[in-house]
């Protein structure tokens, strides 16, 4: 296994890079300049792990190389079956590394670090749909704070039992959309609701869909003239001091229909941003899913499209199981992933996507 000739041209131009990074950050000018010397800093810290990889496969390199040489030269039996040892370690180890480099040269998603709005809709299914929904907000809640994410409800819809008929949270913090990317889509539950007298499972529904929050400068342009603000008082979750001030935000996007609602904070000019920052997120989803669909039906990732139509996994609480079916991946360990634990399943659609951007990238790209 080898490199192909623009992978390692660019850990070539990485190398170069780094050696410029490090003499620019010994310089005078960027030491009295912190805010410059945390960015050069933080880009040299993710070059790093590249650099030592590469340093590591030409060490490797030079042990085989050794041990090449002695097999061609030497006669002596024992240094030759040492030498044929070292040869099979350094081989393995170096397609070890060059796995390793090869993705970690991989295209990174410009929208990974960013922030998160997380909508989940209630389905078919009725009430035990909206008592899903609020297993689902739970779910991703407990896992995005054992990430150390930032969790806010901006507004909720609640149904008879305590379930939400649509809730939408924001995640916060670095890497939230790279975490939360995969879940976009159908999600289908199977089990005994409470009220079934006779032990019937029933098949509820409910869609999620994850937006990457948007810069305001990347964002698109919205004409105040194509608004409608509607305010109204909280009720629900959310609300910390509900029933007593108008402060929740209603808007609707006049051109398309689009509607978003925040009811998180006391401030009603916050909770107008955060409905105004939701909208250009779900404006900007529809303007890249316009813009892709031609491409979208001739490719698709291994990890589906994210079309929140496409049923991508069901959860089947008689089995205690999780079945994702964009990798036709099953797990019975029900409970801990609803409970929060969704790094098996996180890490098992990553290996899909890189594997799939690994057999895209090509021996020759």
């Amino acid at each position: 296994m080898s490199l192909s000739p623009r992978l390692a041209g660019q850990l070539e131009q990485l190398s170069l890079r780094a050696e410029e990074l490090e003499h620019r950050l010994a310089s005078p000018e960027i030491l009295q300049d912190p805010q410059q010397y945390q960015a050069l800093s933080r880009e040299l810290g993710e070059i790093q792990p590249l650099r030592d990889l590469l340093a590591q496969q030409e060490r490797r390199q030079a042990e085989r190389e050794d041990a090449l040489r002695i097999l061609r030269e030497e006669s002596d039996i024992e240094l030759r079956d040492l030498a044929s040892e070292e040869l099979a370690a350094a081989e393995s180890e170096l397609t070890e590394l060059e796995a390793e480099l090869r993705l970690r040269l991989l295209p990174k998603d410009p929208q990974d670090e960013r922030n998160v709005f997380l909508e989940i809709r209630a389905g078919t299914g009725g009430e035990e749909a909206a008592l899903f929904a609020g297993d689902l907000a739970r779910m991703y809640t407990r896992y995005a704070q054992t990430k150390g994410f930032g969790v806010i409800i901006l507004s909720a819809s609640e149904s008879e039992r305590g379930g939400y008929r649509e809730v939408v949270l924001e995640i916060s913090g670095r890497g939230a959309y790279s975490r939360f990317k995969f879940e976009s889509g159908g999600h289908r539950v199977q089990r005994v609701p409470d009220t079934e007298a006779q032990g019937r499972i029933h098949t509820s529904a409910c869609t999620v869909a994850v937006l990457p929050e948007v810069d305001e400068i990347e964002g698109i342009e919205i004409q105040s003239s194509d608004l409608r603000i509607d305010t109204f008082r909280a009720s629900g979750a959310g609300g910390q001091h509900v029933n007593k001030t108008d402060s929740a935000v209603r808007i609707t996007h006049l051109p398309t229909g689009l509607v978003v609602a925040c009811q998180e904070d006391r401030s009603q000019h916050k909770n107008r941003a955060k409905a105004m920052a939701l909208l250009q997120a779900r404006l900007m989803e529809m303007a890249q899913e316009k813009q892709q669909s031609a491409t979208a039906a001739t490719r698709r990732s291994l990890v589906g499209s994210g079309d929140r139509s496409e049923r991508i996994r069901t959860y089947n609480f008689p089995q205690g199981r999780v079945t994702d079916h964009r990798i036709n991946l099953t797990l019975y360990r029900l409970e801990a992933i609803i409970a929060g634990d969704l790094d098996p399943l996180y890490e098992a659609l990553l290996r899909e996507h890189q594997a799939d951007l690994l057999q895209n990238l090509g021996d020759d790209a």
